[in-house]
């Protein structure tokens, strides 16, 4: 806090004066070079999550959305829905290339890219053709058939947080996001991606382990190719249904993007079992930087959204957390959903429900 004769001026207040200066000097020069809002927001300081919605007047649902994401989940808030059907992820595998956006690494399918413009793809697409199948993403509670179109990885640059879904304020050094757009009523991720029920979000955790998930060994094992902004490298024959954990357990809620804008056409579904990654896998993400070979600016790690409000939100989950009565066969249970639980955050809380 800051004092100006008499009146307090926050630190904040500062910061919207400096952020609302630096766009009128953008618009003022608007004419004499095209910008790109995407170069403009971080994660971190004036660009940060905090002033998404006053960045860029298109992304006001940053700061005025009602159903924004990520969340944080409170199992004792959960709705236990025996209607959630299993996910289906068909098996076609994909080629296509890894990326350092200077946010996130980002896998971008080929088949998603093959009648676009994009040059590193099409010098690719004769020789994959064989492979280029799209990978469809069905059940759980949607209800209609999505397209898989990239897959996101947040991280941080410690082992207490870089999720983006937190579970009862417990934060996983990462998080995985593969996200599809609404191919029965869209055409196109860009349409999809600012229309109701446009997008589907699969979240998956990522927790440090001795060995690694081998999907995930594939996604790690060339990130020394993209340290710096727009470097990309060629990934082969990526299963996204083997990125699933054979138990079908999740949780389900109406979201957003959770980056700008922020649109809020995302069905989550984030995944109850975490993917195991190595340490020496998330050292070679901390690594990773934002800017490109010349100006590498700060590490690429942290890139997560902080949780928004859930509101009068419904958190749904095919979870039956409460342990059903002996059967009435001698020396038998009924089988229960409780013991095949892998969140076990709050223990006071887990052992009331």
């Amino acid at each position: 806090m800051m004092m100006i004769g008499n009146q307090k001026i926050s630190m904040i207040s500062i910061s919207s004066i400096m952020l609302r200066f630096i766009i009128i000097l953008i618009i003022l020069h608007g004419t004499a070079i095209k910008c790109d809002w995407n170069f403009w927001w971080t994660y971190d300081g004036i660009s940060g999550p905090e002033f998404w919605g006053i960045l860029n007047p298109d992304w006001f649902l940053c700061s005025k959305g009602h159903r924004q994401s990520p969340i944080d989940i409170k199992p004792g808030l959960l709705l236990y829905d025996p209607n959630l059907k299993s996910i289906f992820i068909n098996k076609n595998k994909v080629n296509g290339y890894l990326e350092n956006d200077g946010h996130s690494v980002v896998f971008h399918s080929h088949y998603q890219q093959q009648n676009q413009s994009d040059t590193f793809n099409q010098q690719q697409n004769h020789q994959n053709s064989n492979l280029m199948l799209p990978v469809t993403i069905n059940g759980g509670p949607l209800s209609y058939s999505y397209l898989f179109h990239s897959l996101h990885i947040h991280f941080g640059l410690v082992d207490s947080y870089g999720s983006e879904h937190l579970i009862s304020g417990f934060q996983f050094p990462g998080e995985i996001q593969l996200i599809g757009y609404n191919s029965d009523l869209y055409d196109s991720y860009a349409d999809a991606s600012t229309k109701p029920n446009g997008l589907v979000g699969i979240a998956i955790f990522l927790k440090q382990e001795t060995k690694s998930s081998p999907e995930i060994e594939i996604l790690t094992s060339q990130l020394n190719q993209i340290v710096y902004r727009g470097q990309k490298t060629i990934i082969k024959s990526l299963s996204l249904r083997d990125l699933l954990p054979d138990d079908q357990n999740y949780i389900t809620y109406d979201g957003s993007l959770t980056t700008p804008s922020c649109d809020e056409i995302v069905t989550w579904i984030v995944i109850n079992k975490p993917l195991s990654i190595t340490k020496e896998q998330l050292q070679a993400l901390r690594f990773l930087m934002q800017g490109d070979i010349d100006v590498p600016k700060a590490p690429l790690g942290n890139n997560f959204r902080p949780t928004q409000s859930i509101n009068d939100r419904v958190i749904r989950t095919n979870i039956e957390f409460k342990q059903q009565q002996q059967s009435t066969t001698k020396g038998k249970n009924c089988p229960t959903m409780k013991q095949n639980v892998q969140y076990e955050i709050n223990q006071k809380l887990w052992n009331a429900i």
